[in-house]
């Protein structure tokens, strides 16, 4: 049995797998908004069910950001920033006696959807979140590519390719964020880009009904929401060319246009048989921690 845990920047969930990856249990609670505290949580969750089911337990944790390999610290989460430059597994250590292994959540997502989940048929699979930020993760023959700077699948780091914004790319030492593809694809982007266009505040799910209602606002922009993913797009085909995307993420569970996405994509590619699978995730919010438990397990085989 693994124990999984999600380590967000809202919520932190947890799941016990057995052997077969059937969920033993799973829970969420509200995430403790300090380091300190984040690491008295888990520790208090490890202890518990270590005692309920007697027994000592592998420890996955998929979290925001990026590991140094180098020196173990959290890096780039940006929505959760009291974890970055902490060493996350040597904290916990201090705390508990268990074998842990840590990575970014959308690696953990694209693994459990590669091992089991709707991607399971397909060699290299590309996970993308898009959900309060963007992120992805890529898996070739079930293992997790993270890369020589834990950067493996940040596709969203890039600049978005648009004519329009080249002119505009400000050459200073403060990056412009807004011009990355996070600024656009983003849950947060979403809202924020459609408060300026229209004047209106709106959550992105709101923004998703609207457009699902026939709001001629809300289409025009959703409209052009789709051609920027798909743009975004290209730059995954072109570098990794993988079988198979998978889209994750509470923005994603709002798209109901894969196959016009991947229209879009293919003709920008300028590929009439786009051979690129499209796939919406089998275990839902549920991949991510599924995919921690499943890492605890992989780094012990």
């Amino acid at each position: 049995m693994q124990i999984g845990i999600d380590l967000g920047a809202t919520k932190l969930e947890y799941v016990l797998l057995d052997n077969n990856n059937k969920e033993l249990e799973r829970s969420r609670t509200e995430t403790p908004k300090n380091f300190p505290n984040t690491i008295t949580l888990i520790a208090e969750i490890v202890q518990k069910l270590e005692k309920k089911y007697k027994s000592k337990f592998v420890i996955g944790i998929c979290h925001p950001g990026n590991i140094d390999s180098s020196t173990g610290m959290i890096k780039n989460a940006h929505n959760s920033v009291w974890l970055n430059n902490k060493n996350l597994i040597s904290e916990l250590k201090k705390k508990i006696n268990n074998d842990i292994f840590s990575e970014n959540d959308a690696n953990c997502f694209s693994l459990s959807e590669a091992l089991d989940g709707a991607a399971r048929h397909y060699n290299s699979v590309f996970g993308i979140i898009l959900g309060s930020g963007c992120g992805g993760g890529l898996v070739i023959n079930k293992k997790i590519v993270s890369g020589a700077n834990g950067l493996g699948g940040e596709w969203s780091l890039n600049q978005m390719p648009l004519k329009e914004i080249k002119s505009n790319i400000k050459y200073s030492d403060k990056f412009d964020f807004t011009q990355r593809i996070e600024g656009f694809l983003s849950g947060k982007s979403i809202e924020k880009n459609f408060e300026l266009f229209f004047k209106k505040k709106m959550s992105a799910k709101e923004i998703f009904s609207e457009y699902r209602n026939k709001n001629q606002d809300a289409i025009n922009f959703i409209n052009k929401y789709k051609d920027y993913l798909s743009r975004s797009l290209v730059i995954i085909i072109t570098t990794i060319d993988p079988d198979a995307i998978v889209f994750g993420g509470g923005v994603s569970n709002e798209i109901d246009f894969l196959d016009e996405l991947k229209l879009r994509t293919s003709k920008y590619l300028n590929e009439k048989n786009l051979k690129t699978v499209f796939l919406k995730p089998i275990y839902g919010d549920a991949s991510g921690v599924r995919g921690a438990a499943l890492l605890g397990r992989q780094n012990l085989t």
